[in-house]
């Protein structure tokens, strides 16, 4: 991890993704970067109790993912670099991988590799950044239902931040 003093922006010339990230395989590169999108997209779904959040919660979520540009940690700024880089026609929005038990599992993979192969205050910041991106979205309306605060809860706890 790095730390910047007094909060200061990296070094001019500083690579977007360190060498750091070398230690991931490449089916752990792509957990650890579809996650936080998937987050995303299943914050904005409609879901019962729940209508659709539409284009101001899409946006919030998206300004979230962004934000990761700015934590001070190198995993997260790669993450963050990963998503914005991929013209593959990897993971988008319009992707059937929404599915709820499919992404807490997903967050529960990510919490073991964070565990084995990443710094413990670069797996917290990554965990409390995918964290807040669903927060974002599903304050973005300033309406927060029941069901949103189950659909946190559970997140929060497959990231490993609550009991």
């Amino acid at each position: 991890m790095s730390h910047s003093l007094a909060g200061e922006p990296p070094a001019a010339g500083r690579r977007a993704a360190p060498l750091t990230t070398a230690i991931y395989s490449a089916a752990e590169w792509d957990l650890l970067t579809t996650v936080p999108g998937r987050v995303l997209v299943a914050a904005a779904a409609a879901t019962p109790g729940r209508p659709s959040r539409g284009v101001p919660a899409g946006l919030a979520g998206l300004d979230a993912l962004a934000a990761g540009r700015a934590f001070d940690s190198d995993l997260v700024r790669a993450v963050v670099a990963a998503i914005y880089a991929r013209h593959d026609g990897g993971s988008t929005p319009t992707d059937n991988r929404t599915d709820l038990v499919d992404l807490l599992a997903a967050c529960r993979a990510v919490v073991r590799v964070l565990h084995r192969r990443a710094d413990p205050a670069d797996s917290a910041a990554y965990r409390q950044w995918v964290e807040s991106v669903g927060v974002r979205v599903c304050h973005a309306d300033n309406r927060t239902s029941p069901t949103d605060r189950r659909f946190l809860d559970r997140l929060g706890e497959a990231l490993g931040l609550r009991r």
